[in-house]
């Protein structure tokens, strides 16, 4: 990712936790629950790898491409299941963006060479965009979907604190979690789409 060094560690650490925390919650959710959350763990440590600072870790040639391979599987799947759940088509979103961005950042794409000699200012200024047109509407679409996000978290934080707790018992219990994970993942979408 390219930008500060400090909001890719950051990006990638909230990441990580948002992976870390689906992948926990596949182990009380099943069926159709279970896979949402197999799918926002595989997208948050995707975001979490792919926001590691460039200017400290830079991936290897070929490590775009397992990036682009593994959310094209991951689009795929989430496109299969989409039959199942309407909130698939939002993992195919995710994962398609996902592809976009590693494919913008590869080395030959103009994304992930921008910082190398012999490229002037502008033309890494357009290279790094990826393709403006379709990098303007998945900012559009992430931006629209964090605002609905956090309009649907907003009742629900109240509704909890009048002395509705977990359901279930435990932390990995409440619903609201969950939401605020999706809604994490819909910034940090949001800033590495800024920073492409």
């Amino acid at each position: 990712m390219h930008g500060p060094a400090m909001s890719g560690w950051l990006l990638m650490a909230l990441c990580g936790a948002t992976g870390v925390y689906c992948l926990l919650r596949t182990r009380r959710e099943t069926g159709e629950r279970r896979r949402t959350a197999r799918a926002e763990a595989l997208m948050g440590f995707g975001m979490a790898a792919m926001a590691v600072p460039a200017a400290v870790v830079t991936p290897p040639v070929w490590g775009w491409a397992v990036y682009a391979v593994l959310f094209c599987a991951a689009s795929l799947r989430a496109l299969w299941f989409s039959r199942r759940s309407t909130h698939h088509l939002h993992h195919l979103v995710g994962s398609s963006a996902m592809v976009y961005m590693a494919l913008a950042m590869a080395p030959g794409a103009g994304g992930a060479h921008g910082e190398h000699g012999g490229h002037t200012g502008h033309d890494v200024a357009v290279a790094a965009g990826g393709i403006p047109l379709l990098t303007g509407l998945l900012l559009a679409y992430y931006a629209v979907y964090v605002l609905r996000s956090g309009a649907r978290l907003m009742p629900a934080a109240t509704t909890a604190g009048s002395g509705g707790g977990p359901v279930g018992g435990g932390w990995g219990a409440w619903p609201e979690l969950a939401l605020a994970c999706r809604l994490t993942m819909g910034i940090a979408m949001f800033t590495m789409l800024l920073t492409l």
